[in-house]
């Protein structure tokens, strides 16, 4: 399957900063390794559709929208806001409330003249391509680990937080467990270099050396 391609704005100046790209399965660690960079971060989960949308994909079982499907996320928004933070430094991004699935407000991201960023989440991998094609990458890396690791991390994490019922973070974790692979697989082949933490941060540091230039290459 294709990454998802969006149309942009025209450029109206050429980009003063670039973006790293941090995909990986959901409970990876992708926010805390993006917090231990210490670079500005744009949250892609707060891109997330409205419950009530009526494009939301849907569960083959009847148990709801299936968040977990890219198109349970607007491409197109996310990359507007990676665009303008890329050449003008700023952007306004939506608060996004995961426990009842909305939007809640909106706020203002500035990267404060910073050449690099991070934009982390389960869907960068959609627009890999997109980002390279305007010049804007960095580098686009997918975080990978042990899957019981990850379950375990991921159900502790969003219990603690209240984002779903017990029920269903419980059927939604063990529907992941055994997807796993396939969804490294998947961001592997939309450009994303698989990765480990120790990996992801010597690569993110690479990519914010004065003398890098151009987008980096997944290998």
């Amino acid at each position: 399957m294709s990454s998802h391609t969006a149309t942009r704005p025209p450029a109206a100046r050429p980009p003063a900063a670039r973006v790293v790209l941090l995909t990986g399965p959901s409970g990876s660690g992708k926010t805390s390794l993006a917090a231990r960079s210490g670079l500005p971060v744009l949250n892609l989960d707060d891109f997330y559709k409205e419950g009530t949308d009526p494009t939301l994909p849907q569960l083959p079982d009847g148990g709801g929208a299936d968040w977990d499907a890219p198109l349970s996320w607007d491409a197109d928004a996310a990359l507007a806001a990676i665009d303008a933070l890329c050449r003008t430094g700023r952007a306004d991004v939506p608060v996004y409330d995961i426990a009842t699935s909305a939007r809640v407000g909106a706020s203002g991201l500035d990267l404060g003249g910073a050449p690099l960023f991070i934009a982390e989440g389960i869907f960068a991998a959609e627009v890999i391509t997109d980002c390279r094609a305007a010049g804007l990458l960095a580098d686009a890396l997918c975080l990978r680990g042990r899957p019981t690791t990850t379950f375990r991390r991921r159900l502790a994490r969003d219990l603690r937080e209240g984002r779903k019922s017990a029920p269903y973070l419980v059927r939604r974790g063990l529907r992941l467990l055994r997807a796993e692979r396939s969804v490294v697989a998947r961001h592997t082949a939309l450009g994303a270099h698989p990765c480990a933490k120790p990996e992801a941060l010597a690569r993110i540091s690479a990519a914010g050396a004065p003398n890098a230039v151009g987008a980096a290459v997944p290998s």
